[in-house]
């Protein structure tokens, strides 16, 4: 088993993914808040991550989201309550905004 990050090797080298444009990314600290999150909200959370602009906006409404994660819309707009009410986004109609994570997580 590799010791060293630099040794790990994909196991099929023809497939290894590339990133492509538009580019989304996701913090890696959001790890660290995924299991006091539930599915619905980490579902509406990854999709604002990807649809997010440069600065973390976008402009989805409920029931466009709730169309492409095939949830209702009132579970889209319990779930954007609850990333509120946890500080990772805010959001005043009909803007989104992803929040920064901590610089260090306990």
């Amino acid at each position: 088993m590799p010791d060293r990050l630099e040794d790990r090797q994909p196991l099929d080298p023809r497939r290894v993914r590339r990133l492509v444009r538009p580019f989304a990314w996701v913090d890696v600290r959001l790890r660290h808040r995924l299991k006091d999150l539930d599915l619905v909200e980490i579902a509406l959370l990854f999709f604002l991550h990807l649809a997010a602009d440069r600065h973390g906006c976008s402009f989805w409404s409920d029931a466009a989201i709730a169309r492409h994660l095939g949830l209702s819309e009132e579970e889209v707009t319990e779930a954007r309550l609850a990333l509120v009410r946890r500080g990772l986004v805010l959001y005043r109609y009909p803007l989104f905004q992803l929040l920064p994570f901590p610089e260090t997580v306990a």
